[in-house]
């Protein structure tokens, strides 16, 4: 089975936040950050939503910045996903 976004909709799933810091701290799982940087794993395909035309600027693969608090968390085949819809990237990373 595969989740399929609908409309302007993007499947992500986020990069685990760093376990220490760059000067060697080790961080407990409640000081970690939550996570803003993820891969995206499905795409919608877009179309007429609100009545403007949206085009998809992000590919399955593409590693993204989302906004902090955007989206909904969902679990699937016992992993963790979110699904947002694609204004609520902020970036792609390359």
């Amino acid at each position: 089975m595969n989740i399929k976004p609908l409309g302007d909709r993007v499947v992500i799933k986020k990069v685990e936040a760093e376990d220490t810091t760059k000067s060697g701290i080790v961080l407990p799982g409640s000081a970690k950050e939550q996570p803003q940087m993820a891969e995206v794993v499905a795409v919608g395909p877009g179309g007429v939503v609100e009545g403007k035309e949206i085009t998809m600027e992000v590919e399955v693969g593409d590693k993204v910045i989302f906004s902090k608090y955007a989206g909904t968390e969902v679990k699937f085949d016992g992993v963790e996903y979110t699904i947002l819809r694609q204004s609520d990237i902020l970036a792609v990373v390359e």
